[in-house]
């Protein structure tokens, strides 16, 4: 869960920091923030994604354990 926090605030950062550069027209910054905006958001997904699908798992193999009983 923790590194989900960080990646998503990562993001977070990195969008405000690719808004600011693209207001300002620095071109070459602004592309910088936009990639590692993208790296933190796809990063982001992934550990939210395993840290739901981590938890689903362990209770239908203990739903299936208590019903085998």
């Amino acid at each position: 869960m923790k590194a989900h926090k960080y990646w998503s605030l990562g993001a977070l950062f990195t969008m405000l920091g690719a808004f600011y550069t693209g207001y300002k027209n620095m071109r070459s910054a602004h592309k910088y923030f936009a990639l590692s905006s993208l790296l933190c958001m796809i990063m982001s997904i992934y550990s939210g994604h395993k840290m739901i699908s981590g938890k689903s798992k362990h209770t239908k193999a203990s739903a299936s354990e208590d019903n085998a009983e």
